[in-house]
């Protein structure tokens, strides 16, 4: 298994099978992938309308959480049971598109020592209040924590699933990974992708509720790049 497409959703029974059915078109000429739905303690139709598409989909899987634990609990279950030596992260609200899973997977062959490829939306398909302050919480992480990703909010990311495991399962980890990725020395990339509207469902969050936690997150995640420290490398002695 090469790639390992992990959707996390909480209450998309909306979106979850026209995703799913868009997932497997763009990925139709990879040889080998699967795709893992982590539904986070939905209240809908969402992981019962998953349970009915396994058998059409062989290499789809279904995990669920006894209760909500957030976006960042759910990648990270997801990571664990994942098999692919690559994962992508994708939104289950159908905002990321997944024709743009394929450039990222063409980046990785450039010639550069990447870890992580990371989405950047063009063209912002949301509301003016979130697209202003999506723009002004950016301004603020990259002032502070220099990340050169202008945009971590978007759900669309290529990682190395080894890295990812390595990276500490926080609450607010999905928001930060360019930020501790850079904090490793390791080289990360930036990819312009497409952004889209909602249709239907419903947002898990408000532009009050990412700024109240987003501040906390913020200096959190200074302070553990700034306390972090990695040997350049290690060698067992052997007995002669």
């Amino acid at each position: 298994m090469q790639l390992s497409v992990l959707i996390p959703v909480l209450d998309e029974q909306d979106n979850i099978l026209p995703l799913l059915e868009e997932i497997y078109a763009a990925l139709a000429a990879c040889p080998a992938f699967e795709v893992l739905v982590i539904d986070d303690g939905s209240g809908d139709a969402t992981p019962s309308r998953v349970e009915k598409a396994l058998p059409e989909y062989p290499t789809l899987r279904l995990i669920r959480h006894e209760s909500r634990a957030g976006k960042s609990a759910a990648l990270v279950t997801g990571a664990r049971a994942a098999q692919g030596t690559w994962l992508v992260f994708i939104d289950g609200d159908r905002q990321n598109d997944p024709a743009d899973i394929p450039p990222m997977l063409r980046k990785l062959e450039g010639g550069e020592d990447l870890v992580l490829v990371n989405g950047v939306r063009r063209r912002r398909q949301d509301t003016l209040s979130k697209r202003l302050a999506s723009r002004a919480a950016n301004a603020i992480r990259q002032a502070i924590l220099r990340d050169d990703c202008p945009d971590t909010g978007c759900g669309l990311k290529l990682i190395s699933r080894d890295l990812f495991l390595d990276l500490p399962a926080i609450d607010c980890l999905h928001r930060f990974i360019p930020a501790l990725v850079k904090g490793r020395g390791l080289s990360h990339a930036n990819l312009p992708v497409n952004d889209r509207p909602r249709v239907a469902g419903a947002s898990k969050y408000t532009n009050l509720h990412r700024a109240a936690v987003g501040i906390w997150d913020l200096f959190g995640i200074l302070w553990l790049i700034r306390r972090q420290k990695r040997p350049g490398g290690a060698t067992e002695v052997m007995a002669p």
